[in-house]
């Protein structure tokens, strides 16, 4: 039997979408189904390009369908939205089979962000037909020296008096860079100074003055260096100008840092089917190896985070759908997702890792690469700790001083997210307020390791309100960092709980799921405590902050019976 909290391939039907989505997402499984376990393994191996993989996109019309926002379509296209809730669980989908087809995906998403959030209509018209085409789109922004460092690019562009420009320069890091339609490139004018320089313009890879370079990472993956040479942009080539281009690179990110959370979730389902199974069929002194406690310890603990991680993307999801210019609480759920989930991945790869050892290096599994791959998605679109940097943006005003909203139902309709697309200027963070956290811990009060970790959460809320960071320690990022991850565990334990009430989760599940939150928020109080710029008052704080979970024997066999229960449950077909 398949546990309805994973992804199964056997018995996925997303029975809840439309039948076109339904259709492509079932078509997608089936083609990786098909292609098999050794050739997907030897793809990546060998590091070959995608082109079966984008044929058969191309083909069913994949990237045109889920990537083409409503009002670019046709009217004969009634199929074609930008519709957050299924690219998610395509994210998955891409995740579970290998990162390198999701990868491309991605910065094809990255790619249409500056087209879809401009005016320019040629320019959409252009986008439109090459998705349909099955052409792959680049993000043309960060660079070798400055990285994604938007305030001192060296990509040039001279006007021609014509309302165009020449542009020269190069880029770095960019993805799909060898293939790319149209690259959304960043770049600005020689002739204005400051960020009313600033321009994004269309590129093509084709183009003689277009210059690939090199693929800067050892991978299927095309993550390219290329440079302008003299490159001709026309004045339908511009996509953004001034404060605008510097707005479209931000809200793009916006969009495009999702997609690593369902991307990880991905990642570790398929490897934990693989551990559990390796695991619970190799003998060790006579015993199956999940005999032992701690080995039952890792994999439990293993399977609640990831649960966790689905539990709090699925929730995400509904805020980004119904973010608007009076609710933009997803500013802060996006980061989340970013920074939260892809580290909760990593810990969940590094227990299974622990438990089976040798086997992960195995060059026949899948789990090699997902212990790799894994790495990379903490690292992209902003690093940790720029997440985390952004989220502390928000602590006071989401545990101090919330606000009135309407309940955020489950939003799986078959609706056009437009507004991704008209986010607006890329400020006034610390203006942006949120519903009571509190609700959703309250609705769970009789399980024990949520009523735990509420003491917890709690105590930080009086932290922010009494021993908050001074300006000293407001310059001290390591500090604020620590306290950033106390912070992310809340917020993470919020969604979880929404989500837990809105599918009628396992309370067993849940709560051990929080007796591993419980446990990761006193490992931060601790290590605030040892912050060289931690006050006393602080100090103290921290060491009362600290909780040992409820233990339940009874819960965990429950929990561990759920584990157990997914050996030999999947394996890809070879």
């Amino acid at each position: 039997m398949s546990d309805p909290l994973l992804f199964h391939p056997h018995t996925y039907d997303p029975a809840h979408f439309d039948p076109e989505t339904r259709r492509l997402l079932r078509a997608t499984v089936d083609w990786f189904e098909a292609r098999g376990k050794r050739r997907i393994i030897e793809d990546y191996r060998t590091r070959a390009w995608l082109a079966d993989f984008l044929a058969f996109s191309a083909k069913e019309g994949l990237f045109a369908t889920f990537l083409t926002p409503a009002s670019a379509a046709g009217e004969d296209e009634p199929d074609k939205r930008w519709d957050t809730a299924r690219i998610a669980a395509l994210n998955e989908i891409f995740g579970f089979y290998g990162l390198d087809y999701w990868y491309a995906w991605q910065v094809t998403i990255l790619g249409l962000g500056p087209v879809w959030q401009s005016d320019n209509a040629a320019a959409h018209e252009r986008a439109a037909q090459l998705l349909s085409e099955g052409e792959v789109f680049a993000f043309g922004l960060s660079e070798k020296t400055h990285g994604a460092d938007i305030y001192s690019t060296d990509m040039l562009l001279e006007p021609t008096g014509d309302g165009g420009f020449r542009a020269t320069g190069s880029k770095y890091y960019i993805g799909n860079g060898n293939a790319a339609g149209l690259v959304s490139v960043f770049g600005r004018r020689t002739d204005v100074e400051g960020p009313d320089g600033y321009v994004f313009f269309a590129a093509d890879s084709r183009h003689p003055a277009y210059r690939l370079v090199k693929n800067v990472v050892d991978s299927s993956k095309y993550v390219s260096e290329f440079r302008l040479e003299d490159y001709p942009v026309s004045a339908e080539d511009v996509l953004h100008t001034g404060r605008a281009a510097f707005d479209a690179a931000l809200n793009t990110v916006n969009v495009g840092k999702f997609n690593l959370c369902t991307a990880s979730i991905g990642i570790c389902e398929h490897a934990m089917y693989e551990a559990v199974t390796h695991a619970h069929n190799r003998i060790l002194y006579g015993r199956p190896v999940t005999a032992f406690p701690h080995v039952r310890r890792e994999l439990a603990d293993a399977y609640v985070r990831l649960v966790g991680m689905k539990l709090f993307s699925d929730r995400a999801v509904d805020y980004f759908r119904s973010a608007g210019p009076d609710d933009r609480r997803y500013l802060l759920f996006n980061p989340m997702t970013k920074m939260k989930v892809t580290t909760e991945g990593e810990k969940v790869i590094d227990l299974m890792w622990d438990v089976i050892a040798a086997k992960g290096f195995e060059k026949d599994n899948y789990f090699a690469q997902a212990a790799v791959e894994i790495r990379g998605l903490p690292k992209l679109e902003g690093t940790v700790h720029v997440n985390l940097a952004l989220i502390l943006k928000f602590m006071r005003n989401h545990l101090l001083a919330p606000a009135a909203y309407e309940p955020v139902p489950t939003r799986l309709d078959a609706a056009d997210d437009d507004f991704l697309f008209r986010q607006g200027p890329a400020r006034g963070l610390g203006s942006v307020r949120f519903h009571d956290w509190r609700p959703a811990y309250d609705a769970y009060a009789a399980v024990p390791n949520v009523a735990r970790f509420r003491e917890q959460a709690d105590a930080l809320a009086e932290f922010a309100a009494t021993i908050a960071p001074d300006e000293a320690q407001g310059r001290d990022l390591d500090f604020l960092l620590a306290v950033g991850q106390l912070f992310a565990l809340v917020v993470h334990g919020q969604l979880i709980l929404e989500q837990a009430r809105l599918t009628d989760l396992d309370e067993s599940v849940l709560d051990e799921l929080f007796s591993v939150l419980v446990r990761d928020f006193s490992q931060h109080a601790v290590e605030l405590h040892g912050k060289d710029s931690s006050t006393p008052e602080q100090q103290t704080w921290a060491l009362a902050a600290v909780r040992r979970p409820v233990v339940d024997e009874a819960r965990a066999a429950r929990v561990w019976a759920r584990v157990e229960a997914l050996s030999g449950s999947y394996e890809m077909a070879q």
